[in-house]
């Protein structure tokens, strides 16, 4: 019975071991990922088409937001000599424009944050594909972002950039 007992546990001393040797000859790489969107071109042309997109929005929001001083400037004007109902009811007014400014100004964000998501995707995409593909044929079982920056402490690595702005084709 002692004998099968250390056998089992030598058994399982070399199976802890086998992993524990294979978990340690796994390579770890990093990459700076805002770097690599950064030098992408396709991120120069998603910029600019979000800017037009968002203007579309700040037009129409400029316009609302002159409607709004001119109302308030003429209300201000007129309250001393206007009935209390009809100040009242320019008094609803305001607030429901500047509620309908609010509005329109949490509408416009979503989807300006909607359409970068839209367009940026694909971008990203093709990122990860790049960074995916360089880890498997050098055979890297980790990549790190390091623009993230949050690692106190990590075991050494490599730096995957120049392989992955390679296999982007960038410079």
């Amino acid at each position: 019975m002692k004998k099968l007992l250390k056998v089992v546990l030598v058994a399982v001393c070399i199976v802890f071991a086998g992993t524990l040797a294979k978990a340690q000859t796994q390579k770890i790489g990093y990459v700076n990922f805002n770097n690599v969107v950064d030098q992408m071109p396709d991120t120069k042309v998603i910029s600019s088409t979000l800017q037009t997109y968002n203007q579309t929005f700040i037009t129409q929001l400029q316009s609302m937001q002159t409607e709004y001083q001119t109302k308030g400037q003429d209300y201000e004007a007129k309250r001393a000599t206007m009935t209390d109902a009809v100040r009242a009811q320019k008094e609803a007014e305001l607030t429901d424009l500047s509620k309908r400014i609010q509005d329109y100004q949490t509408t416009a964000q979503q989807k300006v944050e909607a359409r970068k998501e839209e367009l940026g995707k694909p971008l990203l995409d093709k990122i990860k594909a790049a960074v995916t593909a360089v880890a498997k044929e050098k055979g890297y079982a980790y990549v790190i972002d390091s623009s993230a920056g949050i690692f106190i402490v990590s075991p050494d690595a490599d730096d995957l950039m120049a392989a992955v702005k390679l296999k982007l084709g960038l410079k």
